[in-house]
């Protein structure tokens, strides 16, 4: 099969070509075989929360095809006081969970209808919001009072947005996650043997009515000790809540299932996130625990420099987001969700505030997804002394489609040489996006090289 130097893009701008880009490293390769498939394209432009809806169709979700939505800190401080958080639902314990008038659903059941309707799954968190103003006064982070009953509520909710319960839904909600950062003291008062306890019973409750579901947790607040020296002790303690845990769900006298194990980072590397995904990985295999799935459901674009809740909306963040998810591609992260997609939230990347419109990071999440809908990723590779500046993943889908996408982190603007197997005759269009463009069509050159600026993604479709 011969190799193929696209035609694709030299300068990418009509304004840009009336001025020389100037590349001061060596041209970058970037070779793919599209004869060489590695399986599907996973489903890691999940996110956390949205625009709150209360059954209208978002649009933006839609259009990304968003894969799943995970409900955590849904509707702002305290649940918004009337979203998915189980005391929004459940808001008097002392209450009869078997009682549909015990209930509060109305809101949740409004929001979910619209996440349904725009195409997005439901990846539920059964708990709480983030309490960070805790030291003052903590409300809803103790540990339940009754672990079975909270149990029930928990198996109730599930009853009701699967089976229709108290004039629910059939929406087949498979993900459940149980509360979210124990280890964090903002979100659980109590010690970690209560918290172990808790995901025993509630999932053992659930699988034993719901043996179909994913039952999962615990929302690890992440592994930064395994490779950032000067981790305080806080964050060591990670590792130690992990290891754990890890031995108290798989000992005969605690044993608890554990479909899904997720867990949490924030970073301005990439290639961190690999790293603390292979650490999950391993930990759960010698735990004799080679099934359970490796959900990272909480990641972000942080620099800890003044302005990195604007960078994560502009390209920096773009950048960044599209090289984690070619990353992601190729570690054993099964489901990603990224934190956040509230407007109103300071985390949030995909939305501007308050006029509602979408960033530059929104993009990266519908490059993303035009490779995900062709479903099946194929054989990609890029030069190792390139490979901490430049990115890129391919997928190939039917009737000969195929996209590749190619990321620029570098400061400068990169030559790119696109070399193809198995697309001799297919034409290509380019689609930018940087400081000046969302995702537009660029002009194709005939010089078989693609100049990206710098902070740039482009997405190459046949």
């Amino acid at each position: 099969m011969k190799t193929r130097l696209l035609p694709v893009a030299a300068a990418l701008l009509v304004a840009r070509l009336l001025i020389p880009v100037l590349c001061a490293a060596e041209p970058a390769e970037v070779l793919v075989d599209c004869g060489k498939s590695l399986g599907p394209i996973k489903p890691l432009h999940g996110i956390n929360n949205s625009k709150l809806t209360h059954g209208e169709l978002l649009p933006e979700l839609r259009d990304a095809g968003i894969p799943y939505c995970r409900l955590h800190d849904a509707g702002g401080r305290y649940g918004g006081t009337y979203y998915v958080d189980i005391p929004n639902l459940f808001p008097d314990f002392a209450a009869d969970p078997d009682n549909p008038a015990s209930y509060e659903f109305a809101f949740t059941d409004a929001y979910f209808k619209g996440l349904t309707r725009s195409g997005v799954k439901i990846f539920y968190r059964l708990g709480v919001t983030i309490e960070n103003f805790h030291r003052i006064k903590a409300y809803r982070i103790h540990p339940p009072k009754d672990y079975g009953k909270f149990a029930k509520i928990c198996e109730r909710i599930v009853r009701h947005y699967n089976e229709g319960w108290a004039d629910g839904f059939h929406y087949g909600i498979e993900y459940w996650e149980i509360w979210n950062e124990p280890e964090n003291p903002p979100m659980w008062t109590g010690t970690r043997q209560q918290y172990f306890e808790l995901y025993r019973v509630v999932s053992n409750h659930l699988k034993a009515c719901f043996p179909e579901l994913k039952v999962g947790g615990y929302a690890g607040c992440g592994f930064y000790a395994i490779n950032r020296p000067k981790t305080d002790d806080f964050r060591r303690s990670f590792l130690v809540w992990f290891d754990e845990f890890l031995t108290y769900v798989t000992a005969p006298g605690t044993a608890a299932p554990l479909d899904f194990f997720s867990w949490h980072l924030y970073t301005a590397d990439p290639a961190e996130i690999v790293l603390h995904a292979n650490y999950v990985d391993q930990k759960l295999k010698a735990a004799g625990l080679a099934r359970t799935e490796n959900i990272f459901d909480e990641w972000n674009y942080l620099t800890g420099r003044p302005d990195q809740f604007d960078e994560m909306k502009e390209m920096p963040g773009a950048a960044f987001v599209a090289a984690a998810f070619c990353l992601m591609q190729n570690s054993p992260i099964a489901k990603a969700m990224y934190y956040d997609a509230f407007p109103q939230r300071t985390y949030c990347g995909l939305y501007y505030f308050p006029s509602g419109k979408v960033t530059k990071t929104y993009y990266s999440f519908k490059a993303f997804n035009e490779l995900y809908q062709l479903g099946t990723q194929v054989e990609t590779s890029v030069g190792a002394e390139d490979a901490k500046s430049i990115y890129a993943l391919a997928a190939r889908g039917q009737g000969g489609r195929a996209a590749v996408l190619v990321v620029n982190r570098a400061d400068e603007p990169r030559e790119i040489l696109l070399r193809t197997k198995g697309l001799e005759n297919a034409a290509a269009k380019v689609r930018l996006l940087d400081q000046d463009h969302q995702l537009e069509p660029a002009a194709i050159g005939q010089d078989g090289k693609l100049i990206l600026p710098a902070l740039a993604v482009a997405l190459v479709q046949y």
